[in-house]
């Protein structure tokens, strides 16, 4: 993961004394400040979190009365981990017992622990395990609900968090609220006035590959660069190219932006107002600081008109009126006015009532389930689809560039020439002797899930860490 600003945070807590621990295949810059580092074999992240809920289940190290009150399916879990003990799961992550057993007991003791995890957790073959093994962890110790404690997944971009909030999730409405109930679908008819669709709508890889078939003709794509940050980039610009129209709407002339139609020309960050919200759920107000350039228009001005052009009557004057309309249809924002917002600077979801703070800390008192209690599900340790071998002894897996962000469609117009260059770029390890022109098992599912594919990039082995892992460094 690439969070320069989080990694702040983190750093001063380790610097104060708490206890850290990074468990990353390549390595980070955040290794000198932690009390272990766990380099574990790429793929192996439930064999490595098994073994850690075995240890903390076979020593009862883990929070009894808060398992019994709180959460179901332990007998399950300590059932279905039973032979997942350090010894039988070190030669398949890669890491000893002992240090297994070292980072489970120091997360399980320390009191108040929290998790922080990257994309590499969720976007990966095993992302659901990945996930559900992390919740065990965190449910197991009672380090949810508190003060310190917790899960904390850092979003990707700014405001990821806010536009998942208020439904650009395919599978939700607002407020998380599943497009698949009856009930909750016409509350929602009945407030915007029309037909909702019943069904999940598809996915970013799932309309990536419906372009590539045929099946989309037309795409309106609003601050991303998909033909940078797919995986696969060929497939992704074949499938762009192939589209009937393509409407691009971004602050600068991206690779995307290359295979548009029509592009229409947005405001950034200090050019117009309105909220953000990020992974510590603080609404934010932004303010325009500087004039738009050019023919430049706010994004909910741009959509507004298209709207209307289509034969819609869409009557926003300003971006207060659209959070307004959230405040309507989403509970967690009834207490939080732009009034307010504009007042105090952000305020904290969910928030019953303007004289509320907002609660910083959610799920003290229950969970989102149907029996209140936070579920804990076990998942199955299974091996990758290839392994190394003599012929190709090389993993390849991905990480960031840390100076870039976003497909530096912004930082590659900012960085001088004395700063990393843009692109990917692979960081072999130290002791390979096949250098950069190495063989390497491709590591990634998809469209070439054969390791006899050949992939170009710069050798920045000056980031190596291991010598049978090659990091593809991506912006």
């Amino acid at each position: 993961m690439n969070h320069p600003v989080a990694a702040t945070f983190i750093k001063n807590a380790a610097q104060r004394g708490a206890r850290l621990y990074i468990l990353d295949p390549r390595g980070q810059h955040l290794d000198r400040y932690a009390t272990e580092s766990l380099r574990f074999s790429p793929g192996s992240d439930v064999a490595m979190l098994n073994a850690m809920i075995n240890v903390i289940i076979t020593e009862e190290l883990y929070d009894a009365d808060y398992v019994a009150k709180q959460t179901e399916g332990f007998e399950d879990l300590k059932a279905r981990t039973a032979h997942t003990t350090p010894e039988a799961m070190a030669p398949i992550c890669g890491v000893d017992a002992d240090t297994l057993r070292r980072v489970a007991r120091g997360y399980a003791t320390a009191g108040s622990a929290m998790i922080f995890w990257g994309m590499g957790i969720s976007q990966h073959t095993h992302g659901t395990d990945n996930s559900r093994c992390l919740i065990s962890l965190a449910l197991l110790t009672g380090n949810v609900g508190r003060a310190g404690t917790g899960l904390h997944p850092l979003r990707g971009q700014n405001n990821v968090q806010g536009a998942s909030d208020a439904g650009l999730i395919p599978m939700f409405f607002p407020d998380y609220k599943p497009v698949t109930d009856a009930e909750t679908r016409a509350k929602y008819e009945d407030f915007w006035g029309t037909t909702l669709d019943p069904e999940r709508g598809l996915t970013v890889v799932e309309i990536t590959d419906a372009a590539y078939d045929g099946d989309i003709k037309a795409m309106y794509i609003m601050g991303e660069n998909p033909a940078m940050s797919d995986p696969d980039q060929e497939h992704a610009r074949t499938a762009l190219a192939n589209l009937d129209i393509l409407v691009v709407q971004d602050i600068f002339m991206t690779e995307t932006a290359a295979f548009a139609d029509v592009i229409l020309p947005a405001s950034a960050f200090p050019e117009k107002d309105g909220t953000v919200t990020n992974t510590d759920r603080r609404v934010q107000m932004g303010r325009a600081a500087v004039p738009m350039p050019g023919q430049a228009q706010q994004d909910w001005w741009i959509i507004q008109e298209l709207a209307n052009r289509m034969g819609l009557d869409w009557t926003y004057s300003h971006p207060r009126d659209v959070f307004a309309e959230m405040r309507m249809v989403m509970p967690s924002l009834t207490g939080i006015s732009w009034q307010r917002l504009d007042d105090e600077g952000a305020v904290t979801y969910p928030c019953a009532d303007e004289n509320s703070a907002g609660r910083e800390v959610i799920f003290g008192d229950g969970f989102p389930t149907e029996s209140g209690r936070g579920r804990m599900t076990p998942a199955e340790v299974l091996p990758p689809d290839e392994t190394p071998d003599a012929e190709y002894p090389i993993v390849l897996t991905t990480g960031r560039l840390l100076e870039h962000w976003h497909t530096g469609s912004m930082t590659r117009r900012r960085l001088g020439s004395g700063r990393p260059r843009a692109g990917a770029g692979s960081a072999y390890g130290a002791g390979d002797a096949a250098g950069p022109a190495g063989r390497a098992r491709h590591a990634r599912a998809g469209r070439h899930p054969s390791r006899r594919d050949r992939a170009g990039g710069a050798d920045r082995s000056e980031t190596a860490k291991r010598a049978d892992l090659c990091p593809l460094l991506l912006l």
